[in-house]
């Protein structure tokens, strides 16, 4: 019984160690490939835009902002150019600028742009996904679904975990300071 798997561990190996190729004298390449072989993920191609750690800040109604990293694998700048939710009828691209010696909220002209193999932070007091006229409450733990419109290619839907964060003070209610 051990002989046979052995064989047939042994034989896995050589087809993997095959499949890499004969072109790389490094056995350290062999061994990367032969493993990226193994896993699924890595023979999949990585989506052009991605987000991680995306959540939006509870609220119980009015407005609120989603945030995370967008993450471009390509090599060329992409720029996102809306959103949309089923939380939200009004969704705008937004910074936060300095104006008159304040620092205001205002819709990003021309939207975010996520260099080439780069990242782009949408955090309390920068960047953001602002959410206007909010359907619902946000609880912490809830899941928002989002899409987000790229120029010239395929939109990113991802979704968004509520979290309660007090942060900088950042007020997302009309009518406050």
């Amino acid at each position: 019984m051990y002989v046979r798997h052995a064989l047939v561990l042994a034989s896995a190996v050589v087809a993997l160690t095959a499949c890499a190729g004969s072109t790389s004298p490094d056995p350290a390449a062999t061994t990367t490939a032969a493993a990226a072989a193994a896993s699924p993920s890595a023979t999949a191609p990585a989506a052009a835009l991605t987000i991680t750690d995306p959540w939006v800040k509870t609220t119980k109604k009015g407005m609120t902002a989603a945030f995370g990293t967008l993450v471009n694998n390509t090599d060329a700048p992409v720029t996102i150019t809306s959103g949309t939710s089923p939380l939200s009828p009004t969704i705008e691209l937004h910074e936060v600028v300095e104006n008159g010696g304040k620092m205001v909220m205002r819709p990003k002209e021309g939207g975010f742009v996520v260099p080439a193999r780069g990242t782009h932070q949408l955090q309390p007091g920068g960047d953001h996904i602002m959410l206007m006229g909010v359907t619902e409450e946000v609880k912490p733990g809830a899941r928002i679904p989002f899409t987000l419109q790229v120029q010239g290619g395929e939109p990113l839907e991802f979704t968004a975990i509520g979290k309660d964060f007090a942060g900088g003070e950042e007020d997302y209610q009309p009518g406050h300071k």
